[in-house]
């Protein structure tokens, strides 16, 4: 028998979720809401679904599993309130809207069996796992740079952009994640670096639209996040691993948005990616059969919340060393917080 599955948040990425599982084997059963009633009404009736009029009522539906794809200052409550019910749960990243939200659900979900899933995809397709592979199975030697990438070709509208907590927080976050996955490292040093030349909002917000990160981990492995939100030629998506025996790299394949200017050279040879759920569809499905594996209590979680904090931390790193213009260390960011938790409650 078949799950039944809520999903809650149906804007791009969430109905994107909810037609993938629709046709995925193991789901018998959808409940769908949005703040948007409208919208409920418009996707439960494309899919042929149930509808819930709110997430409390979502919860209560008898649901086997919730899919969490609302916006991010959301995503703190409703994962608390889907562990207190003892319901297992997928929640897109960010696990909150702020370092001091993240903190509380993780020590929430610590508090509980319940199994949590954050949705970094990147952990999905099949490029990048066979990068975590080569570097578990030795055969790259020891590494000594990892090289990621995130363009996107054109900046979400600012309204968003106003509301996202930044490059780092909103973009990075996915690198700084793959990266730490794939090295199975952690990281001690954060130096970053960023510029505006578009859009002025963007400033305006107290954000960049392009920037530079600079990760040391233990042991000395380096790695450097390149971030925009303008490569006009489409989305690019990489990862470079560079070893002392061997060397790989995951996205490079004929959709590159790169145009070489090397005589005879037809690769790439294909229309580039212009978009992120182009480019991970296979990712997307499968972080969705994870999820219902760790549903039907076959696995555990692959992604938790631990695994999305300490990239958080990366980004609170990030975010403080572009604004002082130095290194910052993780330590330093943690132990900010504390000070800042510990004055509060004085």
């Amino acid at each position: 028998m078949g799950a039944r599955i809520g999903v809650i948040g149906l804007g791009r990425i969430g109905s994107h979720h909810a037609r993938n599982l629709l046709t995925t084997d193991g789901v018998d059963a959808l409940v769908v809401t949005d703040v948007d009633a409208r919208r409920t009404s418009d996707v439960a009736s494309e899919l042929d679904v149930e509808s819930a009029a709110d997430p409390d009522a979502l919860l209560a539906s008898g649901i086997d599993g919730v899919l969490i794809a609302a916006s991010s200052s959301s995503h703190a409550d409703l994962i608390e309130a889907a562990v207190r019910r003892d319901i297992p749960t997928f929640c897109e990243k960010p696990v909150a809207d702020s370092i001091e939200s993240s903190v509380r659900v993780l020590a929430t979900a610590e508090q509980t069996s319940v199994p949590v899933q954050i949705g970094f995809q990147r952990r999905f397709d099949p490029s990048f796992v066979a990068a975590y592979d080569a570097v578990r199975s030795g055969e790259l030697g020891w590494i000594h740079t990892l090289r990621s990438t995130t363009l996107d070709p054109a900046p979400p509208p600012i309204s968003y952009i106003e509301h996202s907590g930044g490059i780092f927080r909103d973009c990075s976050i996915h690198d700084f994640d793959i990266v730490r996955w794939v090295s199975g490292r952690e990281v001690t040093t954060v130096f970053a670096t960023g510029s505006n030349q578009g859009d002025r909002g963007i400033a305006d917000a107290g954000d960049v639209d392009t920037a530079a990160t600079v990760l040391t981990f233990e042991g000395g492995t380096i790695a450097v996040v390149s971030n925009t939100r303008y490569n006009g030629r489409g989305y690019d998506c990489r990862l470079e691993v560079l070893g002392s025996a061997d060397s790989v790299v995951a996205g490079l394949d004929d959709r590159l948005p790169l145009r070489s200017l090397d005589p005879g050279t037809s690769f790439p040879s294909q229309e580039p990616y212009t978009f992120f759920m182009d480019r991970f569809t296979s990712a997307y499905r499968a972080e969705l059969e994870a999820f219902l594996g760790v549903v039907a209590g076959r696995r555990e979680s692959p992604c938790t919340p631990t695994d999305a904090v300490e990239s958080a931390w990366i980004s609170e790193a990030a975010t403080h060393s572009l604004r002082e213009g130095r290194p910052v260390t993780i330590t330093e960011v943690k132990d900010l917080f504390l000070h800042d938790k510990n004055e509060a409650h004085t």
